[in-house]
């Protein structure tokens, strides 16, 4: 199923590490332990050539890839240990006898509905008949409309996809946001590229599309006629959407309508009709994103014949429900999205799928029980105190900052000041009462929990924005800002090493957590966060000379991993994955500030060989260490607003003098830059 969440900017799209935060193994003593561990290493290169392939080059070489993941590294092996957590939680509360609507009784019941492949299969795609009826049914474009109005609220979103959330320039307000969507690949590239691996994917797409499509009932013949029907609309979508670098810009998707006159431009869409049936009724005004997508879109639902649409419907419902179906609607999507576009060699075991369920439709029940097992009350304390100290940090960088004036200055202190910082878990847990989950029938339950977060979403329309909500579940291995609200926030689950731990020297904790709270924290001044100003709003808080200087400073940053490339010849997008990179930048520089004020950082005292920078930065270094299959490198180039995890490691380094200074880095060394093309921002 499509979910749309908020802009959030995070500091990875998967996840880390090997530490609890708090089951027993954790508090035993780990005098034997190295945080750095030498044997990781490849000290045969040296760190002013490569520092990604010194600091964890014999890991690399000798690590082998899992053959259900496609990339396999610091962050991925820590979501791995979660889950893990995770997963005994679950087998737990599936076997216990809870109270009906407690939290115990809906995590367990829909894990063990999810588990019972016997059930599953032998339904085949009854569950979903329901919802294919509806479409066969549909005889003209007002049920068509009706029926994407319908799915829309059991949270499938095809070609209309939106949520509420706070507007950009008015936060303390709930309004309805629309944005493009449609397609089956994974962005507009996918249908345009001419490359020949763009062409193979195609190809297999479309024979994805007859494959689903087959598998519903229709004949080979039929089934490949309207795979290409499906295909051609969805690559007139295509055409008139954006791609992942053009909707990183915040002002070019803020476009706000009134109904009547969006349908002028849309004659095919009703907005005021639509909104109704959605129970979005009365609204005022909305937002759309990506105008120019649903112009066309409103042309094709005219245009295109109504076969073709529902076609198209069937085959989006299908592919959209096919994990919670029988295996062979199962490993058909995974043999296409997992195998052919991601190189992935098998599926995760059936368990970690479900639990993936389980976190998205329910997590705040799921993190619930996580927290109480798992997380220890004193992590949260140190990370309040950690992130005070980055955020002192961070108000000394600024207030001596050579490029810029007093009165920005002093705004973006004012904004530095007021961020909202959320440790661990909510204060308030979500409410889920209503939902029903049974342990018998897998595909219902996930279309009632989205159901029910449907009207929880759209109940925030008219309210007062609660800035008490998270959008990460505790057990989530990430991070994220969210400008709306100018907070930062870390689940439980990132409090782990190699991020962080207790027993850690604070050189591996700063040059880990700290470089990720730093990093939160730049993502409040990076290229869009920085158009956001202290309360949330989209709005312009800069002089116009100090602007044009931080322009020229993040150009630095663009033109930098624009020159960088992976799989030999295939080049970074250094405007896609700008933000990210400005964060990292300011993340580890922050946190290095902070850290030499700690005992150890203004000591030379060294541990196992390596000084206190040393230590720090080859901390930072573990964290981006990692392999990946060619497809998923070749994938996330074009969708990913991250760079690979070496220039993650290696770019920001190679920007920054105290690095130079630790492993004496010189002219003619690979990490070393000129002093006039080094990116100094934050």
């Amino acid at each position: 199923m499509k979910v749309i969440n908020l802009m959030l900017a995070g500091i990875a799209c998967t996840a880390i590490g090997a530490t609890s935060c708090g089951d027993a193994s954790s508090t035993a003593k780990k005098s034997d332990f190295k945080f750095i561990d030498p044997a990781n290493m490849d000290t045969t290169v040296s760190p002013a050539e490569n520092f990604f392939w010194y600091a964890g080059g014999t890991w690399l070489k000798n690590t082998e890839m899992p053959g259900d993941e496609t990339r396999w590294g610091s962050f991925d092996m820590l979501r791995d240990k979660t889950n893990n957590d995770v997963h005994t939680l679950l087998e737990e509360v599936s076997k216990k006898s809870a109270q009906s609507g407690s939290k115990e009784q809906m995590v367990g019941d829909l894990y063990k509905s999810g588990m019972d492949s016997v059930a599953i299969n032998q339904a085949g795609i009854a569950p979903l008949q329901p919802v294919l009826d509806r479409i066969d049914a549909i005889s003209s474009q007002e049920q068509l409309m009706d029926e994407l109005a319908t799915q829309f609220k059991q949270g499938i979103h095809t070609v209309i996809s939106g949520y509420v959330s706070p507007d950009d320039k008015e936060v303390t307000k709930q309004i309805a946001q629309f944005m493009q969507s449609g397609l089956g690949l994974p962005s507009k590239d996918y249908y345009t590229d001419q490359d020949s691996i763009s062409k193979k994917n195609r190809a297999a797409y479309q024979q994805y599309i007859a494959t689903i499509l087959s598998l519903t009932g229709q004949d080979e013949a039929t089934a490949a006629k309207n795979a290409q029907s499906i295909f051609a609309l969805e690559n007139t979508l295509a055409n008139a959407s954006l791609r992942p670098v053009e909707m990183r810009d915040p002002q070019r998707l803020y476009n706000k309508f009134n109904p009547a006159a969006f349908t002028a431009q849309t004659p095919n869409i009703n907005w005021t009709s639509f909104l109704d049936k959605i129970d979005m009724k009365g609204q005022d005004s909305f937002l759309i994103a990506t105008p120019k997508y649903y112009q066309e879109l409103s042309k094709q639902l005219s245009a295109t014949p109504l076969e073709v649409w529902k076609q198209y419907l069937r085959f989006h419902v299908t592919s959209d429900m096919a994990p919670y179906l029988s295996a062979d609607f199962d490993q058909a999507r995974f043999q296409f999205y997992g195998a052919t576009l991601s190189g992935q060699k098998e599926q995760q075991a059936r368990w970690k799928r479900v639990m993936g369920v389980v976190n998205g439709s329910i997590g705040e029940q799921l993190g619930q029980l996580y927290v109480d097992r798992f997380f220890k009350p004193e992590a949260k304390e140190r990370m309040k105190e950690l992130v005070n100290n980055l955020q002192e940090a961070f108000r000394e960088r600024i207030a001596n900052l050579d490029w810029m004036s007093d009165i920005t200055k002093q705004k973006a202190t004012a904004k530095l000041n007021t961020f909202v910082k959320k440790i661990g878990y909510p204060d308030k847990w979500r409410d889920y009462s209503g939902l029903e989950i049974v342990p018998d029938n897998y595909v219902q339950n996930i279309l009632n929990a989205a159901e029910l977060d449907y009207q929880y979403m759209i109940s925030k329309l008219g309210k007062p924005v609660d800035k008490a909500e998270w959008f990460m579940t505790p057990n989530t291995v990430n991070a994220y800002y969210n400008p709306a609200f100018n907070e930062i926030v870390f689940p439980a689950a990132i409090l782990q090493f190699p991020f962080f731990d207790f027993e850690a020297d604070d050189a591996v904790n700063y040059g880990g957590i700290g470089a990720v709270i730093g990093h939160e924290m730049t993502h409040g001044f990076d290229d869009q966060g920085s158009q956001y100003d202290a309360d949330g709003n989209l709005k312009n808080w800069w002089t116009p000379e100090d602007s044009a200087k931080f322009a020229q400073r993040t150009g630095i940053v663009k033109a930098q991993f624009d020159a960088y490339t992976v799989l030999g010849d295939v080049p970074v997008n250094g405007g896609l994955t700008l933000g990210e990179n400005i964060a990292d930048l300011g993340g580890v520089t922050i946190a290095y500030e902070a850290f030499k004020k700690t005992k150890q950082g203004q000591s030379q005292e060294k541990i196992d060989g390596f000084t206190p920078d040393q230590r720090f930065f080859l901390s930072w270094a573990q964290v981006w260490r990692g392999i990946i299959t060619p497809e998923r490198a070749r994938q996330l180039i074009k969708i990913d607003p991250h760079a690979p995890g070496e220039w993650r490691c290696n770019g920001p380094l190679s920007n920054f003098e105290p690095f130079y200074q630790a492993f004496n880095v010189k002219e003619g060394d690979k990490m070393w830059r000129p002093d006039s093309i080094r990116a100094k921002i934050w």
